[in-house]
C-alpha cells in the first residue's frame, strides 16, 4: 500500500487489509510506504490511528518508510492510492513485471488524501475499505 507520505491513507490501508486478511484466514504479508521520505520513522498521523481505532483497528505501531526498489522483488501487488503516486511508483520499476504489479486501489478512482481536511478521514477510511474488500474477493474468486 503506498501513498505520499506512508502516514495517512497507506497506514489505513495496511491495517485494513490486514485486518481482512486475517477475517478471511489468508497468509499474506500487507505492508505500506510513501514515495516522499518526510515522516521516515514516525507513526501514522494520530487522525488515521483515531480514525482506525474507532473502527476496532490498531495502527498505531505501524513505523513510516520510504517505497524501495526491493519492494518489487518483496510483493506480488503494489496498490499505489492516487495518480501521482502511481507515477512516482512505475517511474521506480525496472521491469514490465514491475510495472504489471502497480495498480491504484480502487482500480479507475484514486483515494484522496486527506491531511488537510480532518473531515475526510472518515470517508477515506471507508474507501480503502471497500477497496480492499473488493482485491480480497478478487483474488480468492482467481484463485477458485
Amino acid at each position: 500500500m503506498v501513498c505520499l507520505g506512508n502516514i495517512c491513507r497507506s497506514p489505513l490501508a495496511h491495517g485494513i487489509m490486514e485486518h481482512i486478511v486475517k477475517e478471511k484466514g489468508l497468509d499474506w504479508e500487507v505492508d505500506s510506504a510513501g514515495t516522499g521520505d518526510w515522516h521516515i520513522g514516525e507513526p501514522p498521523d494520530k487522525r488515521s490511528i483515531a480514525i482506525a481505532k474507532s473502527y476496532g483497528l490498531d495502527i498505531s505501531k505501524q513505523c513510516c518508510r520510504l517505497f524501495r526498489q526491493s519492494d518489487f522483488q518483496d510483493f506480488d501487488r503494489i496498490y499505489v492510492m492516487d495518480r501521482a503516486n502511481l507515477r512516482d511508483i512505475l517511474a521506480l520499476a525496472e521491469t514490465e513485471a514491475d510495472r504489471q504489479k502497480v495498480k491504484l486501489l480502487l482500480d479507475t478512482e484514486v483515494v484522496p488524501d486527506p491531511y488537510y481536511d480532518s473531515s475526510q478521514f472518515d470517508p477515506v477510511y471507508k474507501m480503502i475499505e471497500q477497496g480492499c474488500r473488493r482485491i480480497v474477493e478478487q483474488e480468492l474468486n482467481n484463485q477458485a
